[in-house]
């Protein structure tokens, strides 16, 4: 998939996924590469088997959140994979497309609802049986505003399901069909155990936490994990309702959220299965902010309150495992979105999130300017941000002493500064812009993040506000200053 595609987010930031499924849509393998990714994963093919039943050579094609997605821009595709007629099992990737309509460049500007993000695809037959259904085609490049590059990174991710399958049929002819099933249970089985026996160690405490996002309205995230045996229940309730605006998630990214903990906290590999969440017992307050429903927006939802969805996590669970917690990271995917068109009339998007800083530990700093939690994409080199898209990059480097002081130091944020050299329309959106990361154990808070615009002929700098799209004509430059992590321990012990 990343050698296939067109777009910069994919081969370069690596912001997509791949998985295989079994014959009931159960997760036995994911690449890892974007965690917010996972648990949705485990949602997807029974989601989409309530509406359609593929057959040999079917792909399907969905990004409705609501019925196995994760947010618009998140375009997935599924395809059955048969033995001898048989279905043992699914093929699926995720890949973020830098557009999808809606009504600002990159999709994620902050609209109402669901609506208002942008092309809202149910689960829908791309391929019948080995042929395209143009119709499907013709209405996604109808409704972005750069069609070349959609089609290009779709039919990038058909060809990696084309790959999928044929190494999965390798499989299957070396071992037999019956084999491979069998490694599917195991798989299933061994996440549980792992998942267990992780939670075997563990004190049998509770513990809760609370947080509030920079959103309209500060909405609330609250969050009870109850330890007992080799079982661990979390409860979400108490977190604020759906909002009308982007900030909502849903159940499969809060899985997401607890799943990456799982493994984050593991001495052990858990590999990524539907087998981990046996374990686990979720509680999610119908209607809120972390379990929407139509129709709630979830774009800024997938990216902002995941990363807090594990904020509050880890606080709670802090009161069950005080050493081995770290304290808060950025919480922010520093998400920055940009379009418009060149002299030529040839339409350019862009989308990228940022790196911060990390939250210190008992034993070591943060690390600085890294992407952290449920992001774990890279950077697009400058070379090539340059080479594809009408900017010029002054700046790219860490933000000095931005990360929160203790025993331990936060890391530190970065700082990018670009200049565009077309006109275009912007949007920041980020959050731990009010407040910056908490330290834990005594230490301090990181630095908050920041935003400025300095237009072509000044000197001045305007700070901006967060998830406000605006007009940047040649010359214009936007400054983002990322947030750092917090503190470990009280400084004067260092």
């Amino acid at each position: 998939l990343r050698q296939s595609a067109v777009s910069p987010n994919i081969k370069e930031r690596f912001d997509f996924s791949c998985a295989m499924l079994d014959a009931s849509g159960k997760l036995v393998a994911h690449a890892a590469h974007i965690p917010v990714h996972l648990g949705s994963a485990h949602m997807t093919v029974p989601a989409m088997l309530q509406e359609l039943d593929p057959g040999p050579g079917d792909v399907v094609i969905l990004n409705d959140p609501h019925r196995g997605g994760t947010h618009l821009n998140d375009i997935t595709v599924v395809a059955p994979f048969y033995v001898a007629g048989k279905r043992i099992g699914f093929l699926m990737n995720r890949a973020h497309h830098a557009d999808v309509g809606g009504a600002e460049p990159g999709s994620m500007s902050g609209a109402r609802d669901i609506y208002g993000e942008g092309f809202l695809i149910p689960p829908l037959l791309l391929k019948r049986a080995g042929v395209d259904v143009d119709e499907v085609w013709k209405l996604l490049q109808a409704n972005v505003r750069d069609a070349a590059a959609a089609v290009g990174d779709l039919q990038a991710q058909c060809a990696a399901l084309h790959r999928g399958e044929q190494r999965l049929h390798d499989l299957c002819e070396r071992f037999g069909s019956d084999a491979v099933q069998s490694g599917m249970k195991n798989l299933l089985q061994h996440g549980e155990r792992l998942t267990r026996a992780l939670l075997k160690s563990w004190p049998n405490l509770k513990g809760s936490a609370l947080d509030h996002m920079d959103g309209a309205g500060t909405p609330r995230l609250q969050c009870t994990v109850h330890k007992k045996g080799d079982r661990l229940s979390v409860d979400f309730s108490g977190t604020s309702c759906q909002v009308e605006s982007s900030w909502n998630t849903h159940q499969a990214v809060a899985t997401s959220a607890i799943f990456y903990v799982l493994q984050s906290l593991s001495p052990d590999q858990i590999p990524e299965t539907s087998g981990t969440l046996e374990a686990v017992q979720m509680t999610f307050p119908e209607r809120s902010l972390v379990s929407s429903c139509v129709p709630a927006g979830v774009a800024i939802g997938n990216v902002e309150t995941s990363q807090r969805i594990v904020d509050v996590l880890l606080e709670a669970l802090r009161q069950i495992l005080p050493q081995q917690i770290p304290a808060c990271s950025q919480g922010t995917m520093n998400n920055l979105l940009f379009g418009g068109r060149r002299a030529d009339g040839s339409p350019f998007v862009y989308y990228e999130t940022l790196g911060g800083g990390a939250g210190a530990n008992a034993e070591a700093d943060g690390a600085s300017a890294v992407q952290v939690h449920m992001t774990n994409t890279r950077n697009t080199p400058v070379e090539v941000f340059e080479l594809e898209l009408p900017v010029r990059v002054h700046q790219l480097k860490v933000r000095r002493n931005s990360g929160g002081l203790g025993l331990h130091r936060g890391g530190d944020g970065l700082i990018k500064e670009i200049e565009f050299l077309e006109p275009a329309r912007v949007t920041l959106t980020g959050t731990r812009r009010q407040s910056g990361a908490p330290g834990a154990n005594g230490g301090s808070t990181g630095m908050p993040g920041i935003e400025h615009v300095q237009k072509s002929g000044t000197s001045s700098w305007k700070k901006l506000k967060p998830g406000h799209a605006i007009d940047v004509a040649p010359g214009d430059r936007i400054r983002v200053q990322t947030p750092g992590g917090g503190g470990w321990g009280p400084a004067e012990k260092h």
